[in-house]
């Protein structure tokens, strides 16, 4: 009862404040605003009008208008950025809590979205390309304090044209199996004015099929133990119906309101022929159905003040999980009282309810500046039920470390952020920002802790010669602690336990960054990056009292970053209409082992990770490939290291646009076919002892995927 009253209770708060922000009271002193819809740049000296591509010498802005992209037939704003040379957008976990850590490097009309439960991606997937003026790239100080040392942020500018624009998107997906799995999703914009609003719907029919074997084998002799022949079927549909509203009435006057609710259904049906030496065959199985719901209403209201804009935001979600795991073993056993097995339900109720104010202003006295504050409240209310199925059907329940608790957090932070040009080349940004938090555990254990930290950073930005530029960054940045770390939970696919800990804290890290960027063979680009990171309380896995292994602290680790990015346009290499998109990264990590004593990496780290992308525009025809492969990555746990990897994935499709309003897409995914694999080793009694004694080795056959979408603007 308390969380929907909560739920009900952001609605008219949020509106009411809307209603009294947005009147006109002091109209009459501001300037004339810019056209409706457009963001109103800050009042930065440049060189003048540029290349498409390159950067301002100034600034460091580059710019492409619409036209630029014409070759490529874009139906939405999302494929016009995946299309910008040198850019790629920053993924965000949607589980960070608060706003300020979800900023992402991506703005429309010069400001974020006040949405958190929406990404980036499927924003832009509702904007219809022809609704797109230009897209502006550049250091992250250029479009706010919240994105001082991102070495570069995107702003969509769309057109203050009114009227009725949408896009449809159709597709059509066929398993290995021969089945055919549609989805699609629609949307519509319509401008009226100073407001436009946006009404989406998506709906997802994800379904797939996998088929691969497990084989264990006792070690050092490897002779074979168990061999299981296991086949996948998953089903994950999904629907999404989103809503927002904004008023633009020029420079510091504008409005948004967004809402969204969501469904997501997972289920997966497993089954096992296992031979065992020694045994009979026996035929396992394991069911898992997974329910989710969420809602989230947000907004900002942004007017004028002191010479600049403050703006208050406000957010809340609701997010609703039930889960059901099924493990039967010897399904079909006839010659006792039935099959036996595990079961485990969890249920958790998670919400989240913030409010932000930011004043900013722009060239005060030759520097900028943003003050702030943020307070939020999130809760986690879970409890985890798991039994062990006796034959005949009797359950006994198996009590876990933590699996009824209630997590709550109450956390604010002030901030202030300012920069300033020191020369038409050189430019200085820093801030810092003070994080407090209250955090509460009830339940099967009981845990309280109060945590404060100083957060400071500063950026030198370089434009030393025409075309170039350098970028270091120096931070101190503390992780969020997820609030399922603190709840004990069973992997029934992977007979395991993940243990609960209560008194998990934050890892803090001081990180260092810099950029080396030039453009090439004019609107091609090649990036530079270099990195390291020291860290202490590295968040990964330790042992508990109950035998079992958690999230928990080590010691002090290291993290070592080199990347590269190469965009080249092939035109003046002789291949019309080609691009070629290189992208390396090498991120070794460094900690000491609790069980060995030795250096290893961090959990679920892989080190490499590379992709290549080719593309070719002909006309009304595209066609192109990307090709990806990482190294493996590896749980270490209390008796065993889990390693994935797979072999080079590779996609290729082909493309036809009838009109220039529709685009046909023919894809092949996993187009040579890779399987993925897993290996686990197990040691006894843990892994202080360095030699396994079992080994499990898991494939999972891959397979070629065909995928038809059809897309469709109009207005």
């Amino acid at each position: 009862m308390g969380r929907s009253t909560g739920r009900g209770a952001g609605a008219p708060l949020l509106a009411g404040t809307l209603a009294v922000l947005l009147t006109p009271a002091g109209a009459a002193a501001q300037a004339v605003p810019p056209p409706a819809g457009i963001a109103a740049p800050k009042p930065v000296a440049t060189e003048g009008p540029q290349p498409a591509g390159q950067p301002d010498r100034v600034t460091g802005r580059r710019s492409y208008d619409a036209a630029w992209f014409a070759t490529f037939a874009p139906a939405t704003a999302l494929q016009i950025v995946q299309r910008v040379p040198g850019f790629t957008i920053e993924r965000i976990d949607e589980s960070v809590r608060g706003f300020g850590g979800a900023a992402g490097n991506v703005v429309i009309n010069g400001q974020r979205a006040s949405a958190k439960s929406d990404t980036v991606e499927t924003i832009l997937s509702r904007i219809p390309a022809g609704r797109v003026v230009r897209v502006e790239v550049g250091p992250g100080d250029l479009y706010g304090a919240e994105f001082t040392g991102k070495p570069q942020v995107l702003n969509l500018v769309t057109s203050a044209s009114g009227g009725l624009a949408g896009t449809l998107t159709g597709s059509v997906r066929r398993d290995y199996l021969g089945k055919f799995y549609p989805e699609g999703s629609a949307s519509a914009l319509l401008r009226s004015g100073k407001s436009t609003f946006n009404l989406a719907l998506n709906i997802d029919n994800a379904q797939s099929a996998q088929e691969g074997y497990d084989r264990v084998t006792s070690l050092p002799d490897d002779q074979l133990v168990e061999y299981r022949y296991r086949v996948n079927r998953f089903r994950e549909p999904a629907a999404a119906l989103s809503g927002s509203w904004e008023y633009n009435d020029g420079a510091h006057r504008t409005a948004h309101l967004n809402a969204r609710a969501a469904t997501n259904h997972f289920a997966l049906d497993q089954s096992n022929r296992v031979d065992r030496v020694g045994a009979p065959r026996r035929e396992d199985a394991l069911t898992q159905r997974y329910d989710l719901t969420e809602y989230e209403l947000g907004g900002d209201v942004t007017r004028p003040l002191a010479g600049g804009g403050i703006k208050l935001i406000g957010l809340a979600t609701r997010r609703r999980r039930d889960n059901d795991d099924l493990s039967l073993v010897d399904v079909f056993a006839s010659n006792g009282p039935g099959p036996t097995g595990f079961s485990q339900t969890l249920n958790d109720r998670q919400s989240e309810t913030l409010a932000r104010l930011v004043w900013n202003r722009s060239a005060w006295n030759g520097w900028n500046v943003e003050i702030g504050a943020e307070g939020v409240i999130n809760e986690l209310r879970s409890r985890v039920n798991l039994f062990d199925l006796e034959a005949g059907g009797a359950r006994t329940r198996i009590d876990l470390p933590v699996d009824d608790a209630t997590v709550r957090e109450v956390r604010g932070e002030a901030f202030v952020n300012v920069g300033r040009a020191l020369s038409p080349t050189i430019r200085l940004d820093g801030g810092m920002t003070i994080e407090g938090s209250r955090l509460t555990v009830s339940g099967d254990v009981e845990a309280r802790r109060t945590l404060s930290f100083l957060k400071p950073k500063l950026v030198l930005d370089w434009r030393f010669a025409p075309g170039w530029r350098a970028q270091i960054s120096a931070q101190r940045t503390v992780n969020q602690l997820q609030f399922t770390d603190f709840i004990s939970v069973a992997e029934l696919g992977s007979d395991r336990v993940n243990g609960g800990n209560a008194q998990l804290v934050p890892q803090r890290s001081w990180e260092l960054l810099g950029t080396l960027e030039h453009p090439i063979l004019g609107d091609g680009l090649v990036r530079l990056e270099a990195g390291y990171t020291r860290i202490s309380l590295v968040q990964d896995r330790v042992p508990t009292p109950e035998g079992f292994d958690a999230p928990g602290n080590l010691g002090d680790g290291t993290v070592a970053i080199a990347r590269a990015r190469v965009e080249a346009p092939l035109k003046t290499l002789g291949v019309k209409g080609g691009r070629l998109t290189l992208y390396g990264s090498y991120v070794p990590t460094f900690v000491t082992d609790p069980y060995t004593l030795t250096t290893r990496r961090f959990t679920g780290n892989s080190d490499f990770y590379g992709s290549a992308e080719f593309r070719q525009d002909l006309g009304s025809f595209a066609w192109g490939l990307y090709v990806e492969n990482a190294t493996s990555s590896t749980q270490f746990r209390r008796d065993e290291t889990d390693r994935s990897f797979r072999g080079l994935y590779t996609q290729v499709f082909a493309e036809w646009r009838p009109t220039k309003t529709s685009v046909v897409t023919f894809t092949l995914e996993n187009a040579l076919a890779r399987p993925a694999y897993r290996e686990r080793l197990f040691y006894a009694p843990d892994r202080t002892s360095t030699t396994p004694v079992t080994r499990e080795f898991r494939r999972r056959n891959g397979f070629i995927v065909p995928l038809l979408t059809f897309k469709r603007t109009f207005g």
